[in-house]
């Protein structure tokens, strides 16, 4: 019985041992941040990593460092990722790590000349988890990825890596998954987006300028292609419009003139196809919550509720025609339609042509409720 004991744990010790081969958090160099541009004449990428340093992480009890930790970067040239990557595993140690990978940085050349083969690259690599955000630039992406956060915290805390839409307060662009992307990249009817970062130099300051980092607009797809880019204030409106938890600070004019600001909440926009149409013809029902934020002029509640549905409408078609005009289905009207009627999905297949019409939208309907009036007071 003793040596039936002995044995066992024997045996339990054996399987222990095989943790011993775990390394600690400091002996990897975790990267972050992957950062790609193209030279379409040599045909050549260049691949930067953003490396993680542990000392400089977290917001630490007593305060973090007077001394700033510097923000590590690599890159390399190759003609795909892996074989540029590849280069840089020799001079690196501690050793590369990518499963902690949470952002893909690309420059607009790759959006126009290579796009599709790098998204293809990235999504069947097996060391970077499909949960990535991916974002687009025109600017050095050296520079973007050795930009720290506000009060020289490190770059995990810059926009970089806002985890989802819980982190977007208000007025800002949401961050788009790879895999949230790609479900709407392969959908022939649906526009798929991808955020745009900039560097602010002059907004913030501390003994000189301080550069930040924040999203500029969204790079627009259609039909697995790359069509334009969307400037802020509408990316902005498409995002409040079409995603949850988002929120937007409107302003309202009387004759030209600041009248009052709002803000927009809990859009719900409903889609109401017609019958018997043998392309998409739809209206459009929007109703929206709106909070009371400033009153600069003195305007009746039913002015200002009407000139708030009045501005929004004119926004909502003005956004819908620049979608026709160059081929873009923001609001994703056709894919449900497309989905209810197939044999027509094949015939515009066969044609190419877009199917959407100016006149595809035939009518739109904004109800704003306004709750909270922040203190003013009306008379009724």
């Amino acid at each position: 019985m003793a040596r039936s004991v002995i044995l066992m744990i024997a045996v339990c010790v054996l399987m222990l041992s095989g943790c011993s081969g775990i390394k600690n958090i400091q002996d990897l160099t975790y990267i972050v941040s992957i950062g790609m541009d193209y030279d379409d004449e040599k045909d050549e990428y260049t691949v930067y990593l953003q490396g993680l340093n542990f000392l400089n992480v977290a917001k630490q009890e007593g305060g973090k460092s007077a001394e700033p930790v510097p923000i590590f970067v690599a890159s390399a040239k190759g003609e795909t990722l892996n074989l540029a990557v590849r280069k840089l595993y020799k001079v690196s140690e501690p050793p590369l790590y990518f499963g902690h990978v949470k952002t893909l940085v690309i420059t607009n050349r790759i959006v126009q000349h290579k796009f599709q083969e790098v998204v293809e690259e990235i999504g069947k690599n097996r060391s970077i988890r499909p949960t990535l955000h991916v974002v687009t630039t025109d600017e050095g992406i050296e520079e973007v990825l050795n930009t720290n956060a506000l009060f020289n915290y490190p770059a995990v805390y810059t926009v970089l890596f806002k985890k989802d839409a819980y982190e977007v307060a208000q007025n800002e662009i949401r961050p788009v998954a790879l895999m949230n992307f790609l479900r709407e990249y392969y959908e022939p009817m649906n526009a798929a987006k991808l955020p745009s970062v900039k560097i602010d130099k002059t907004s913030w300051k501390a003994d000189k300028d301080y550069p930040v980092l924040y999203f500029d607009g969204y790079s627009v797809f259609q039909n697995r292609k790359y069509m334009k880019e969307l400037a802020f204030e509408d990316s902005l409106f498409l995002n409040w419009l079409m995603e949850k938890y988002i929120a937007v600070d409107e302003r309202v004019d009387v004759e030209d003139k600041l009248a009052a600001a709002v803000k927009l909440e809990s859009p719900k926009l409903k889609i109401k196809y017609e019958e018997g149409s043998s392309s998409p013809k739809f209206s459009i029902d929007l109703s929206i919550r709106a909070d009371l934020l400033e009153k600069v002029q003195d305007i009746s509640m039913d002015r200002l509720t009407s000139l708030v549905e009045e501005e929004i409408k004119t926004k909502l078609r003005t956004l819908y025609l620049d979608g026709v005009k160059n081929k873009i289905d923001y609001l994703n009207a056709g894919e449900n339609w497309f989905r209810m009627h197939p044999e027509k999905f094949a015939e515009l297949q066969k044609t190419g042509r877009f199917y959407l019409e100016e006149d595809s939208l035939t009518d739109i309907q904004v109800k704003v409720q306004i709750f909270n009036f922040n203190s003013y007071k009306y008379n009724q």
